[in-house]
């Protein structure tokens, strides 16, 4: 069987002043370095081999604190970026127009085949690439034990997707920053073949205080 882990990067300066991010960037916090720790160190002793990131910046610095804690072999694909938000990159979202904050709502609303003017992507293109990159964990050397560093919208898009659902559905699933998601290829009496939902979203390593 297959394990793979999936992190979602450490709070950004873009997270705490409510601006939308999508494919550019933002420093991770103090508190977003501090969440990535707490991740590190749960699964240190989870026999972690390979950590895949985004190469987006914030998720190159997420990926680097695991991987030195870890002790395990770091890589980049950009299969993994987050949403191309088009004109919306780098906006306030309580300073978008009327027009503007449709655009966004129908990227979580289930609007099918909604994109964002100005180069953005759709949910379906946005699933295509993410399944293609988790896909690509097939080629690791047997006994591997993966970790993906990604993004909110491309994580929640892609566990949808495994649990069969359309790319465009309404997004439902909460994965605040530096959560540890797992899937698993296998095959079982009960359930379906291939990749298999172990769990989302889990922030147990955060203590009260550092918690987000």
């Amino acid at each position: 069987m297959l394990q793979v882990y999936l992190v979602r990067h450490g709070e950004t300066e873009f997270n705490t002043d409510g601006r939308i991010q999508g494919c550019s960037d933002s420093p991770l916090t103090i508190q977003g370095k501090n969440q990535i720790n707490s991740v590190a160190e749960r699964v240190r002793s989870e026999g972690i081999t390979h950590v895949i990131s985004s190469d987006l910046g914030r998720t190159k610095q997420t990926a680097e604190i695991i991987a030195n804690i870890c002790r395990c072999e770091l890589s980049f694909d950009s299969r993994l970026r987050e949403l191309r938000m088009g004109e919306l990159e780098g906006c306030k979202i309580d300073s978008l127009t009327k027009e503007q904050e449709s655009w966004r709502r129908h990227m979580v609303d289930g609007t099918v085949d909604a994109r964002v003017p100005g180069g953005g992507e759709s949910m379906a293109e946005l699933a295509s690439r993410m399944r293609s990159a988790l896909d690509s964990c097939h080629n690791l050397p047997p006994g591997s034990r993966p970790l993906l560093v990604s993004h909110g919208i491309a994580l929640s898009c892609l566990i949808n997707t495994l649990l069969g659902l359309p790319a465009h559905s309404e997004r439902r699933l909460r994965l605040r920053n530096g959560s540890l998601s797992r899937v698993d290829y296998q095959q079982s009496l009960w359930l379906a073949d291939g990749w298999i939902v172990e769990s989302t979203g889990d922030v147990a390593h955060f203590s009260p205080i550092s918690g987000h």
